[in-house]
């Protein structure tokens, strides 16, 4: 039998166990790594509001949670309604470097699956 569903959620579990970073003030820049992974954003009352992966692009992990703040996102257009910025205000993220792509798929899929993210499937905003 294969370890890999074994192999899931302990990364899961590391994710979930790993630092907070808050999404910084505006004209400071965004610490987070160029390697690729994924990630968890919290609102200021530390619920789930998202979970997402890179997939592509040289800048990995900076590069999409920049994308989020920026409103270059479907995330960020539709559920902050295309205010990045909002993301300043007390949100946080933990991220998780997943070099395999079959390993971060997985683990964002069991992610999603388990912590339930406020937007998801909810067709509004979030508050």
């Amino acid at each position: 039998m294969t370890q890999e569903p074994k192999t899931i959620h302990q990364l899961l579990q590391k994710l979930i166990n790993s630092k907070s970073h808050l999404f910084p003030p505006k004209y400071q820049p965004l610490k987070a790594p160029t390697e690729h992974g994924i990630y968890i954003i919290y609102n200021a009352k530390d619920q789930v509001v998202h979970v997402g992966r890179s997939v592509r692009g040289k800048n990995g992990l900076h590069q999409r949670l920049k994308n989020h703040l920026q409103a270059a996102s479907s995330f960020t257009n539709k559920y902050l309604e295309g205010d990045g910025s909002k993301l300043r205000n007390g949100y946080k993220f933990k991220y998780l470097i997943i070099h395999d792509d079959r390993k971060r798929a997985l683990v964002e899929a069991l992610a999603t699956g388990t912590l339930c993210p406020l937007h998801l499937g909810l067709g509004k905003t979030i508050q």
